[in-house]
């Protein structure tokens, strides 16, 4: 498509921008200090649907980069004081005893990571949309149109799990949410949204990608229709609309509902897990940063102790270190780096939790017992797991709480459970002992909005969270 002279310029603005590294950080302020200098020749403005679908594809940004923060704060490990003494970041430090403030980098940190997909997905969608007429025709364009409002959804999703507070329902007009950059334009002013209207946002994208997404891709790098099927039954799940939770994770599981055969895995394996295996619905994963670091983070040992000897989970998912604690060696990630994507386990686990709590049982317990057979051993091909079986809903409920913890460990997703869980009154007060000092997070404490990184707030009139 020829565009008009004014039309380019903006373009090139934008994209320079875009393209510019350093200019991640800095992009809620403005980019006139990275337009004074002469461009990179090798830089072009992506005018065809095969270089949206190149953007897409930029696995390092889109599929390697989500945020770990959450993880580094939840209760599924601890350090010892020689580990947390030795590790040489100081917000690190912070981070882990959830103190107020100083947690990130003040260059390169989640949040910053956490909304370069959003620029790449706004970048496509306002070209798509500026190039319509030329494209809409293309057998690619709803596809690379989905696919775009599926990675900022998701995008959107980790940061207001982070910088939000526990969805409710009562107080999310009021709440602070994120910001919703929805253009590639960097000089528009930043604001906060509210609660509600950042998790509307997300739904609105999500449900336009669901139209527009494929049921099968190439690769689980990019989104198909489970996935985002999957992923607003993930967002249903937080804001506690359980009925609308299950109902999306059974559309997800209509399209893919397999599972892994954990006696099929070698327990002595480094890394038990291949990468893309065939759970994986939507493949994207957390860096591991340094205080979760397998050779550092110990799991914790009343979870460990919560399995039973014939699951093979505890073989699979922990490693021993020689003096008692273990290390995590799980991951769908076939290494150390943690798989936070989308599998059909947590699905599983999403529809059998929102089936209970609508006193569903015998549904509810079927997918639980479904998941946990392919968990346990077997002997002369049968497997040994007996089939969970109640009447006693609280029982169901807190039965398929703690498999979701055991099953979905070092997923990125325990922060999330204990903030909205915490709202349901579970009361999950969070503990730490670091040189000799007992730290703490109680219950539906400000600090599970975490702190905004300063960096941000210089050159920003945004708000900062409640500490």
């Amino acid at each position: 498509m020829i565009l008009k002279k004014t039309e380019m310029k903006n373009n090139l603005r934008n994209r320079i921008c875009f393209y510019t590294a350093a200019m991640i950080i800095m992009g809620f302020l403005g980019c006139k200090d990275f337009l004074d200098a002469k461009p990179d020749k090798k830089l072009v403005i992506p005018t065809q649907l095969k270089d949206y679908q190149a953007l897409l594809d930029n696995y390092p940004v889109i599929n390697n980069s989500d945020p770990g923060s959450g993880e580094i704060s939840s209760d599924d490990y601890y350090l010892t004081d020689i580990d947390y003494n030795a590790l040489s970041q100081d917000y690190f430090k912070r981070m882990h005893i959830w103190e107020k403030e100083g947690l990130f980098n003040e260059t390169t940190n989640d949040w910053s990571q956490t909304y370069r997909p959003v620029y790449v997905a706004n970048t496509i969608l306002q070209a798509l949309e500026e190039n319509n007429e030329n494209l809409k025709n293309s057998i690619n364009y709803n596809d690379i149109k989905g696919q775009a409002l599926f990675v900022r959804a998701r995008s959107f999703y980790q940061i207001v799990g982070l910088w939000g507070k526990a969805y409710d329902d009562k107080t999310a007009n009021s709440d602070l949410g994120i910001v919703l950059r929805l253009n590639d334009d960097f000089n528009e002013k930043s604001k906060r949204s509210s609660l509600m209207e950042s998790y509307q946002q997300i739904l609105n994208d999500l449900q336009s990608s669901i139209s527009l997404l494929p049921s099968a891709v190439v690769s689980p790098i990019r989104p198909n229709k489970a996935a985002a099927y999957g992923l607003t039954a993930r967002l249903y799940l937080s804001m506690r609309i359980y009925d609308k939770a299950r109902l999306y994770a059974d559309s997800c599981l209509q399209l893919n509902n397999v599972l892994l055969d954990f006696n099929t895995l070698s327990k002595t394996a480094t890394y038990p897990f291949a990468k893309f295996n065939k759970e994986v619905i939507y493949e994207s994963m957390i860096p591991v940063p340094a205080p979760i670091n397998n050779s550092r983070a110990k799991l914790s040992l009343n979870l460990y102790n919560s399995y039973e000897t014939n699951d093979l989970r505890k073989t699979l998912f922990y490693r021993p270190n020689g003096d008692g604690s273990h290390r995590f060696k799980g991951s769908y990630e076939a290494g150390a780096n943690l798989f936070s994507g989308i599998a059909t386990d947590e699905i599983y686990l999403i529809r059998a939790e929102c089936a209970i709590r609508a006193n569903d049982l015998a549904s509810g317990l079927k997918d639980l017992n479904d998941l946990l057979k392919t968990r346990y051993s077997k002997v002369n091909g049968t497997t040994t797991y007996v089939d969970f079986q109640t009447t006693d809903q609280k029982a169901a409920l807190s039965k398929v709480l703690l498999e979701r913890r055991k099953e979905l460990l070092m997923r990125g997703l325990r922060w999330l459970d204990v903030k909205r869980l915490n709202k349901e009154g579970a009361g999950i007060n969070l503990l730490r002992n670091v040189n000799g000092i007992s730290y703490s997070l109680p219950a539906n404490d400000n600090r599970f909005a975490l702190e905004i990184p300063q960096s941000l707030l210089k050159i920003t009139s945004i708000e900062q969270n409640p500490r």
